[in-house]
């Protein structure tokens, strides 16, 4: 009888020791533990604007975890939102809010902004003009103003470069440096890759075109608008009116691999990328939409 009182009594005075033992065996473990890879496939669509940003991303992305794969596809702001919506990609890219997409039901999809991009008024080398008024920039888009001669250039023919009515480029374009005016439909050229534009404006004589700032390069010119600049410093402080939001929406919240691929545009491994190619983080903006 004495004996198994000896033993329950070591037994109880044992058990705290034993338990906090494993305890601590659970927490090393648990601090030892590597965090599992994504893994799949997902498709991000739309803007060409965060394009270069997207892939670029999606690459690292892809280095740190090998068994995931994200594909970036352009089409325009329109496509992105139009695909995401439909669950045809996973992400849609937009320069635009969901809301200002015209069939879109903006309720059903899920906004994650990723950083700020500006758009330039960019012309052909051979164009001496360096600034426009908004005036003369809505006269030259809408068809009234076909001679550069007319705003103090040299007599060449103005031959514009648009984007179709899908590109969240020209909506923003429209609204803020047309003012709401219609750009008009068959005085010019026409495409949705921002690359495209660069390059035809680089090529053809009097071409005038607006282009995002992480796209421009010195093949074209610049052109002020009322004497400003498009330059980081003049958007974020609000001088500037020509920019946007850089929009990755979903249709409703994101899980698994796209939840952690949104994750990673977030993160600060991302945010020196952001400056790199022209883009602008949402955190130096001072001014909001």
């Amino acid at each position: 009888m004495r004996l198994k009182k000896v033993i329950a009594t070591t037994l109880l005075v044992a058990l705290p020791f034993i338990a906090a033992g494993c305890g601590g065996g659970d927490k090393k473990a648990e601090e030892n533990k590597q965090p599992a890879q994504v893994s799949g496939s997902i498709t991000a669509s739309g803007s060409t604007a965060l394009q270069p940003l997207a892939e670029k991303a999606a690459q690292q992305f892809g280095q740190k975890n090998p068994n995931a794969k994200v594909i970036v596809q352009g089409g325009g702001s329109g496509t992105g939102l139009t695909q995401v919506a439909q669950g045809a990609v996973q992400i849609g890219n937009s320069d635009i809010f969901a809301e200002d997409k015209a069939g879109i039901n903006a309720a059903e999809l899920v906004d994650h902004k990723i950083c700020v991009v500006g758009f330039a008024t960019i012309a052909n080398k051979k164009v001496t003009v360096d600034n426009l008024t908004h005036q003369q920039l809505i006269d030259i888009f809408t068809g009234k103003i076909t001679n550069w001669k007319d705003v103090g250039g040299p007599d060449l023919k103005v031959v514009i470069v648009n984007r179709p009515a899908s590109s969240g480029t020209r909506f923003t374009f429209q609204k803020y440096a047309l003012k709401g005016a219609e750009e008009a439909a068959g005085l010019g050229l026409q495409s949705d890759a921002s690359g495209t534009v660069l390059k035809t404006v680089s090529d053809t004589e009097g071409a005038i075109s607006y282009l995002a700032l992480s796209y421009v390069n010195d093949t074209v010119k610049t052109v002020k608008l009322d004497g400003v600049e498009a330059t980081v410093d003049n958007i974020t402080s609000g001088k500037y009116p020509i920019w946007s939001y850089e929009h990755m929406y979903t249709k409703g919240q994101p899980t698994g691999l796209t939840k952690a691929f949104l994750d990673y545009m977030g993160s600060d491994e991302v945010k020196p990328l952001i400056k790199q190619l022209g883009y602008i983080p949402n955190s130096e903006m001072k001014v909001s939409r």
